[in-house]
């Protein structure tokens, strides 16, 4: 059983801060790049960051670029996503993915990710 559980979305004002954890069971992360995504209502999904199965490459979207932050801690078998300086554009449910491979997240956010997460709803507003 491969599964992925996201917590610590919630309801933050702007300018807020939260931070995001997924951790996986039935695998260890260690071995797989991990990606957090991102879909608002009527929009399409959005990859937001990523780090690659060795930690040694992250990669963010421009529009969380100095705001957001990915890391992991495969001890826990879990990764994070901190997120600061909140918007309200930045308001969606949020997934974190797994997939398998040394080279995924090397090269920006556009790999195929085969395991999913339920999704955390972050919703930014006074």
């Amino acid at each position: 059983q491969l599964q992925l559980v996201e917590s610590g979305g919630g309801l933050v004002q702007p300018g807020g801060s939260l931070r995001l954890s997924c951790t996986a069971s039935g695998f260890t992360l260690d071995d797989y790049a991990i990606g957090w995504f991102r879909q608002a209502p009527g929009k399409e999904r959005e990859g937001v960051s990523c780090v690659s199965s060795s930690g040694g490459s992250r990669n963010y979207a421009d529009s969380v670029k100095g705001r957001f932050t990915i890391s992991r801690d495969n001890a826990k078998n879990t990764v994070y996503l901190q997120t600061n300086s909140l918007k309200p554009e930045d308001s969606a449910v949020y997934y974190c993915a797994a997939t398998p491979g040394a080279r995924a997240c090397r090269d920006g956010l556009n790999d195929v990710y085969v395991y999913w997460g339920q999704g955390t709803q972050v919703t930014v507003s006074s």
